[in-house]
């Protein structure tokens, strides 16, 4: 059983696409989605869409809630310009769904658990099985890490939200966290956020359950920036500008 594991779009349906024709040769059998799907990019229309299609499950991620209710959660502390400018985007990302497409998104749930062959389980989310909002990055530390998963118990767990790409042990069991990296948004975390680069391509994972064993691939395909930033220039988004500086290389 090949579980393919991807979150983190906003709003870029060209690299989901990208990613999308790679599944179709790694043999899927089931599509988890971990959430900020729709808000950010200049296709919020088209990547909704791409998900019914698809008919994957889908996490509830921090960005899809705040597109749907405005309402500002955790404590990242965000500048008064940069909030007028997601405010702005996210007036634009809602005027081009339709009723069906935010009563899709309204759908996502906080969590999903999948149960595998051989009985095993994998418990899906955005940041945290606590928090949309919870941060997981690689070097986080080991107590924390439990704290965050309490009280839910799987084999393997996965979250998205930081765009960060990696696996961890959890503790001195088998059982593992891993992280499948943005697809539409790409980029190290080790740079400023002033000039900060988006890599050029959408990265994803597949979980592979094959006798009784827990095996993990991580992805990453590249996709057409070119036509991104044609798109961005064309979609009437607001700020395209500043998205599109992201995507060129210096």
């Amino acid at each position: 059983m090949r579980i393919a594991v991807f979150s983190d779009m906003h709003g870029n349906c060209i690299a989901l696409d990208a990613v999308l024709a790679d599944f179709k040769n790694r043999s899927i059998d089931c599509t988890i989605c971990l959430g900020d799907a729709i808000q950010g990019g200049p296709q919020p229309a088209q990547v909704a869409q791409r998900l019914r299609e698809l008919g994957c499950l889908v996490v509830m991620g921090n960005a899809d809630a705040w597109l749907l209710s405005s309402q500002k959660t955790g404590d990242e502390a965000i500048s008064d310009e940069r909030l007028r400018t997601m405010k702005e985007v996210r007036l634009w990302s809602l005027s081009q769904l339709s009723d069906a497409d935010r009563t899709f998104i309204a759908a996502f749930q906080p969590t999903v658990k999948l149960g595998l062959d051989d009985g095993f389980t994998l418990l899906a989310y955005h940041g945290s099985p606590q928090s949309f909002d919870d941060v997981i990055l690689p070097d986080i530390q080991q107590e924390k890490l439990a704290a965050y998963l309490a009280g839910h118990l799987a084999d393997a767990y996965c979250g998205g939200h930081t765009h960060v790409q990696f696996v961890r042990r959890i503790g001195a069991g088998p059982q593992i966290h891993f992280n499948p990296g943005s697809v539409g948004f790409a980029g190290s975390r080790h740079q400023p956020e002033t000039g900060f680069q988006a890599d050029h391509w959408a990265e994803y994972a597949i979980l592979d359950v094959q006798r009784g064993q827990l095996g993990l691939e991580f992805h990453r395909v590249g996709f057409d920036v070119t036509k991104l930033i044609s798109i961005y220039e064309t979609s009437g988004r607001p700020h395209s500008e500043l998205a599109i500086a992201q995507y060129r290389k210096r």
